[in-house]
Protein backbone atom coordinates (compact mmCIF):
# COMPACT_ATOMS: atom_id res chain seq x y z
CA UNK A 1 0.00 0.00 0.00
CA UNK A 2 3.15 2.24 0.81
CA UNK A 3 4.46 1.74 -2.48
CA UNK A 4 1.31 2.01 -4.39
CA UNK A 5 0.67 5.80 -2.73
CA UNK A 6 4.15 6.64 -3.59
CA UNK A 7 3.57 5.86 -7.28
CA UNK A 8 0.41 7.98 -7.00
CA UNK A 9 2.41 11.04 -5.70
CA UNK A 10 4.78 10.83 -8.20
CA UNK A 11 1.93 11.33 -10.82
CA UNK A 12 0.74 13.68 -9.32
CA UNK A 13 3.70 15.92 -9.43
CA UNK A 14 4.30 14.98 -12.93
CA UNK A 15 1.09 15.62 -13.70
CA UNK A 16 1.92 19.18 -11.98
CA UNK A 17 5.08 19.51 -13.65
CA UNK A 18 3.18 19.35 -17.07
CA UNK A 19 0.31 21.81 -16.40
CA UNK A 20 3.31 24.07 -15.12
CA UNK A 21 4.90 23.51 -18.31
CA UNK A 22 2.11 23.71 -20.88
CA UNK A 23 1.25 27.11 -19.49
CA UNK A 24 4.71 28.31 -19.63
CA UNK A 25 5.00 27.42 -23.19
CA UNK A 26 1.48 29.68 -23.84
CA UNK A 27 2.97 32.22 -23.01
CA UNK A 28 4.16 32.71 -19.94
CA UNK A 29 7.90 33.28 -21.22
CA UNK A 30 6.92 36.33 -23.54
CA UNK A 31 6.09 39.43 -22.39
CA UNK A 32 2.77 40.45 -23.70
CA UNK A 33 3.18 43.59 -25.99
CA UNK A 34 0.55 46.53 -24.76
CA UNK A 35 -2.19 47.50 -27.56
CA UNK A 36 -1.45 50.72 -29.27
CA UNK A 37 -4.05 53.10 -29.66
CA UNK A 38 -4.96 53.77 -33.86
CA UNK A 39 -4.90 57.46 -33.74
CA UNK A 40 -7.06 58.78 -36.76
CA UNK A 41 -5.57 61.80 -38.18
CA UNK A 42 -7.99 65.05 -37.87
CA UNK A 43 -10.26 65.98 -40.60
CA UNK A 44 -9.51 68.83 -42.04
CA UNK A 45 -11.88 71.61 -41.01
CA UNK A 46 -14.87 71.70 -43.97
CA UNK A 47 -14.43 74.86 -45.99
CA UNK A 48 -17.51 77.24 -45.74
CA UNK A 49 -18.82 78.22 -49.14
CA UNK A 50 -18.01 81.71 -50.18
CA UNK A 51 -21.22 83.88 -49.50
CA UNK A 52 -21.87 85.43 -53.16
CA UNK A 53 -21.84 89.25 -52.21
CA UNK A 54 -25.72 90.17 -52.77
CA UNK A 55 -25.69 93.98 -52.66
CA UNK A 56 -26.09 96.11 -55.40
CA UNK A 57 -22.97 96.69 -57.87
CA UNK A 58 -21.24 100.06 -58.00
CA UNK A 59 -18.29 99.35 -61.02
CA UNK A 60 -15.52 101.96 -60.58
CA UNK A 61 -14.63 101.91 -64.66
CA UNK A 62 -11.20 104.05 -65.78
CA UNK A 63 -7.64 104.23 -65.98
CA UNK A 64 -4.63 103.94 -63.61
CA UNK A 65 -6.58 106.09 -60.95
CA UNK A 66 -9.17 104.37 -60.75
CA UNK A 67 -6.92 101.13 -60.84
CA UNK A 68 -4.95 102.57 -57.91
CA UNK A 69 -1.54 102.68 -59.39
CA UNK A 70 1.52 102.91 -57.24
CA UNK A 71 -0.42 102.38 -53.93
CA UNK A 72 -0.75 99.28 -51.84
CA UNK A 73 -3.54 96.86 -52.21
CA UNK A 74 -6.82 97.95 -50.39
CA UNK A 75 -5.74 101.81 -50.64
CA UNK A 76 -7.17 102.62 -54.38
CA UNK A 77 -9.98 105.42 -54.05
CA UNK A 78 -12.23 102.59 -55.06
CA UNK A 79 -10.92 100.85 -51.84
CA UNK A 80 -11.71 103.69 -49.80
CA UNK A 81 -14.92 104.77 -51.47
CA UNK A 82 -16.33 100.91 -50.39
CA UNK A 83 -15.30 102.34 -46.70
CA UNK A 84 -17.28 105.49 -46.70
CA UNK A 85 -20.12 103.96 -48.74
CA UNK A 86 -20.23 101.01 -45.48
CA UNK A 87 -20.16 103.41 -42.77
CA UNK A 88 -23.04 105.88 -44.04
CA UNK A 89 -24.96 102.28 -43.88
CA UNK A 90 -25.40 102.44 -47.66
CA UNK A 91 -25.43 98.31 -48.82
CA UNK A 92 -23.63 98.68 -52.24
CA UNK A 93 -20.62 96.63 -53.37
CA UNK A 94 -17.76 98.51 -55.03
CA UNK A 95 -16.37 96.46 -58.00
CA UNK A 96 -13.00 97.91 -59.04
CA UNK A 97 -12.55 97.34 -63.00
CA UNK A 98 -9.48 100.23 -63.37
CA UNK A 99 -6.98 98.82 -65.86
CA UNK A 100 -3.43 101.40 -65.79
CA UNK A 101 -2.99 102.98 -69.02
CA UNK A 102 -6.15 102.64 -70.65
CA UNK A 103 -7.55 105.38 -73.15
CA UNK A 104 -11.05 105.80 -74.05
CA UNK A 105 -10.72 103.35 -77.14
CA UNK A 106 -9.77 100.51 -74.53
CA UNK A 107 -12.55 101.40 -72.26
CA UNK A 108 -15.06 100.72 -75.05
CA UNK A 109 -13.50 97.33 -75.66
CA UNK A 110 -13.84 96.35 -72.17
CA UNK A 111 -17.66 97.37 -71.79
CA UNK A 112 -19.18 93.80 -71.69
CA UNK A 113 -16.51 93.15 -68.70
CA UNK A 114 -18.66 96.04 -67.16
CA UNK A 115 -22.10 94.80 -68.11
CA UNK A 116 -21.52 91.58 -67.20
CA UNK A 117 -20.92 92.57 -63.57
CA UNK A 118 -24.43 93.80 -63.91
CA UNK A 119 -24.04 97.60 -62.05
CA UNK A 120 -26.64 99.88 -60.68
CA UNK A 121 -23.79 102.33 -61.10
CA UNK A 122 -20.78 103.17 -63.10
CA UNK A 123 -18.71 105.19 -61.76
CA UNK A 124 -16.97 106.45 -65.65
CA UNK A 125 -13.38 107.73 -65.19
CA UNK A 126 -11.49 108.00 -69.01
CA UNK A 127 -10.36 110.41 -71.22
CA UNK A 128 -6.73 111.44 -68.89
CA UNK A 129 -4.60 108.86 -71.00
CA UNK A 130 -6.45 110.53 -74.14
CA UNK A 131 -5.13 114.00 -73.17
CA UNK A 132 -1.40 113.13 -72.08
CA UNK A 133 -0.92 111.51 -75.49
CA UNK A 134 -2.32 114.21 -76.99
CA UNK A 135 -5.13 112.37 -78.94
CA UNK A 136 -7.66 114.60 -80.46
CA UNK A 137 -10.04 115.49 -78.53
CA UNK A 138 -12.90 114.87 -81.40
CA UNK A 139 -11.48 111.11 -80.63
CA UNK A 140 -12.23 111.49 -77.22
CA UNK A 141 -15.56 112.86 -77.10
CA UNK A 142 -16.49 110.28 -79.40
CA UNK A 143 -15.99 107.68 -77.44
CA UNK A 144 -16.97 108.94 -74.05
CA UNK A 145 -20.28 109.13 -75.92
CA UNK A 146 -20.20 105.30 -77.03
CA UNK A 147 -19.36 104.53 -73.66
CA UNK A 148 -21.95 106.61 -72.03
CA UNK A 149 -24.85 105.19 -74.82
CA UNK A 150 -24.22 101.79 -74.03
CA UNK A 151 -24.25 101.80 -70.48
CA UNK A 152 -27.41 104.08 -70.36
CA UNK A 153 -29.25 101.47 -73.08
CA UNK A 154 -28.41 98.44 -69.98
CA UNK A 155 -30.69 101.07 -67.38
CA UNK A 156 -27.39 102.25 -65.47
CA UNK A 157 -26.86 105.14 -63.95
CA UNK A 158 -23.60 106.53 -64.32
CA UNK A 159 -21.47 109.39 -62.88
CA UNK A 160 -19.21 111.05 -64.98
CA UNK A 161 -15.96 111.96 -63.54
CA UNK A 162 -14.40 114.94 -65.05
CA UNK A 163 -10.45 115.67 -66.12
CA UNK A 164 -8.09 118.31 -66.56
CA UNK A 165 -4.43 118.19 -67.81
CA UNK A 166 -1.39 119.35 -66.63
CA UNK A 167 -0.69 123.17 -67.63
CA UNK A 168 1.58 122.73 -70.12
CA UNK A 169 -0.64 121.35 -72.92
CA UNK A 170 -1.92 124.85 -73.34
CA UNK A 171 -4.92 126.69 -72.50
CA UNK A 172 -7.27 126.13 -76.25
CA UNK A 173 -6.28 121.97 -75.77
CA UNK A 174 -6.98 121.53 -72.30
CA UNK A 175 -10.49 123.87 -72.45
CA UNK A 176 -11.76 121.70 -75.07
CA UNK A 177 -10.33 118.68 -73.73
CA UNK A 178 -12.34 119.83 -69.72
CA UNK A 179 -15.40 121.03 -71.92
CA UNK A 180 -15.99 117.32 -73.25
CA UNK A 181 -17.41 116.13 -69.62
CA UNK A 182 -19.59 119.26 -69.55
CA UNK A 183 -21.03 118.87 -72.54
CA UNK A 184 -21.67 115.00 -72.42
CA UNK A 185 -22.70 115.40 -68.93
CA UNK A 186 -25.22 118.14 -70.34
CA UNK A 187 -26.53 116.25 -72.98
CA UNK A 188 -27.11 113.16 -71.23
CA UNK A 189 -28.13 113.97 -68.49
CA UNK A 190 -25.49 112.89 -66.04
CA UNK A 191 -24.07 113.98 -62.37
CA UNK A 192 -20.68 114.97 -62.79
CA UNK A 193 -17.81 115.00 -60.79
CA UNK A 194 -16.14 118.43 -62.22
CA UNK A 195 -12.37 117.81 -61.38
CA UNK A 196 -12.04 113.96 -59.86
CA UNK A 197 -8.50 115.09 -58.07
CA UNK A 198 -9.81 118.70 -56.65
CA UNK A 199 -7.87 119.27 -53.81
CA UNK A 200 -4.67 116.59 -55.10
CA UNK A 201 -3.85 117.88 -58.04
CA UNK A 202 -1.02 120.63 -57.61
CA UNK A 203 -0.91 119.54 -54.15
CA UNK A 204 3.14 117.37 -54.08
CA UNK A 205 2.37 116.18 -50.67
CA UNK A 206 -0.72 114.08 -52.09
CA UNK A 207 1.00 113.03 -55.32
CA UNK A 208 3.48 110.26 -56.50
CA UNK A 209 6.47 111.10 -57.82
CA UNK A 210 5.45 111.49 -61.22
CA UNK A 211 3.21 114.53 -59.90
CA UNK A 212 0.00 112.46 -61.89
CA UNK A 213 -1.25 109.49 -59.70
CA UNK A 214 -2.37 110.14 -55.87
CA UNK A 215 -0.42 108.38 -53.03
CA UNK A 216 -2.81 106.48 -50.57
CA UNK A 217 -4.04 109.70 -48.88
CA UNK A 218 -4.69 111.06 -51.72
CA UNK A 219 -6.74 108.35 -52.65
CA UNK A 220 -8.92 109.07 -49.87
CA UNK A 221 -9.30 112.62 -51.14
CA UNK A 222 -10.75 111.34 -54.24
CA UNK A 223 -13.07 108.65 -52.54
CA UNK A 224 -14.35 111.75 -50.65
CA UNK A 225 -14.56 113.48 -53.78
CA UNK A 226 -16.93 110.77 -55.57
CA UNK A 227 -18.97 110.17 -52.42
CA UNK A 228 -19.84 113.80 -52.34
CA UNK A 229 -21.61 113.10 -55.89
CA UNK A 230 -22.11 109.58 -55.73
CA UNK A 231 -24.33 109.44 -52.36
CA UNK A 232 -27.49 111.49 -54.30
CA UNK A 233 -27.53 107.98 -57.19
CA UNK A 234 -27.81 105.44 -54.34
CA UNK A 235 -30.72 107.48 -52.70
Amino acid sequence: MAVKANRICVAIQNLTLCTCILFSGCGGGATSQPQRAVVTPASPPAQLAEVPDSRPVIVAFGDSLTAGYGVEPGKSYPDDLQRLIDAAGLLYHVVNLGVSGDTTTDGIQRLPEVLAAKPTVVILEFGGNDGLRGLPVSTTRANQIQMVETLQKAGIRILLAGMSLPRNYGPEYIHSFEQVYVDIAAQYHLARIPFLLEGVGGHPELLQADGIHPTADGCKIVSNNVMKYLQDLLK
